[in-house]
């Protein structure tokens, strides 16, 4: 992971006050970019952006990636040559509570990124993030491929299909031969800093804060888990080598080796085996709940060999990790030193360099 690349390139990222945008956005600031993000304020609190003190070492905007005038008038400011679209409501169960915004967050945000990019002279590579879950899920064993039907069950599943959708149309009528733009569908994302509702290393934390046992709502639903470096450097790779060729771009799946893909309840095993002390973790699945996938995997074949891409962390070391940021973080020691010690430690774990 050569992130020399990115030093003083003009970065765009929506969505960078969230936990995946504050670790992405720390990555391109120490890299030397010049990096712009746009997004609402940072969902919970804590939060990761402000505990990663980015504010004032990038231009950070606050608003609406639903309000077109002011993202228009921010990205023509920027004048980005790079564009990393994260900004989405990214919850499942909480697309249920609200689906109409986590449609008009997800698809109409989409659009109106693609069109910035449209009316750009200057952007020459584009990735819009999407998820595992925008596929047809069939509850197979075997992983999904790039090429398979998208059709997300939830609204936020679904919501993110229709992402894809967009991006394709926009490719194909816009961007063939300007700007090189994929997608990456990246599985479950775990690590230091994550303070969502609904997730399950978030949940983990916020009992072991309390002093409580761990509730977990699906133990037996399979997903394949991976350190957020993981996909962050994926995206990172594929901005930049479709930046230098523009005919790789295309749809990537991102994630963990088969040996990583895991139960809920097997993940929390981990946690608390991590955790040490009296971490321990009880079902609370709900007969009632609403529907969310009990099997997923992806094949990760097509990113390894077009670009050489490989996971570099297995899941063991993942959630020790995890558990060392969540526990330095609850000590109150500084987390922007843990993060870039993170950071420098996932280059190094490859052949590149940071």
């Amino acid at each position: 992971m050569d992130l020399d690349f990115y030093r003083g390139k003009r970065v765009f990222v929506t969505g960078h006050t969230g936990f995946k945008g504050s670790w992405l956005s720390r990555m391109l600031v120490k890299a030397g970019a010049e990096v712009t993000g746009y997004s609402l304020e940072a969902p919970t609190e804590p939060n990761l952006f402000a505990l990663a003190e980015l504010d004032g070492r990038m231009n950070s905007v606050i608003g609406d990636i639903r309000d077109w005038d002011k993202l228009s008038r921010t990205f023509e400011e920027a004048d980005p040559e790079l564009v990393f679209h994260l900004a989405a409501q990214p919850i499942v169960r909480a697309s249920y509570r609200e689906p109409r915004y986590t449609y008009e967050t997800n698809v109409m945000g989409t659009v109106n990124l693609l069109e910035c990019v449209r009316k750009s002279e200057h952007v020459r590579s584009v990735l819009n993030v999407t998820t595992d879950k925008v596929y047809l899920n069939r509850e197979w064993c075997w992983g999904y491929r790039e090429d398979e039907p998208l059709d997300g069950f939830d609204p936020y599943s679904n919501s993110k299909s229709c992402s894809e959708l967009v991006t394709h149309s926009y490719i194909n009528s816009f961007f063939q031969g300007k700007v090189a733009v994929s997608t990456a569908r990246a599985g479950n994302v775990i690590g230091g800093g994550d303070f969502a509702e609904d997730r399950i290393i978030p949940d983990c934390v916020r009992a072991m804060q309390k002093g409580e046992r761990i509730l977990v709502r699906n133990p037996y639903s399979t997903r394949p888990y991976q350190h957020v470096p993981e996909p962050l450097g994926a995206y990172l790779l594929i901005v930049q080598r479709q930046y230098e060729d523009p005919s790789l771009a295309g749809y990537y799946n991102v994630g963990p080796d088969e040996c990583d893909c895991l139960t809920t309840g097997e993940l929390v095993d981990l946690f608390c085996s991590a955790w040490g002390g009296d971490a321990a973790w009880e079902n609370r699945a709900a007969k009632d709940a609403p529907h969310e996938a009990n099997f997923l995997k992806l094949d990760c074949s097509r990113i390894k060999s077009v670009l050489g891409w490989r996971p570099r962390w297995h899941i063991g070391t993942c959630m020790e990790m995890t558990v060392r940021f969540s526990k330095l973080w609850l000590e109150k020691g500084r987390i922007p030193e843990e993060m870039d010690r993170e950071i420098e430690e996932y280059a190094g774990a490859g052949e590149g360099t940071l």
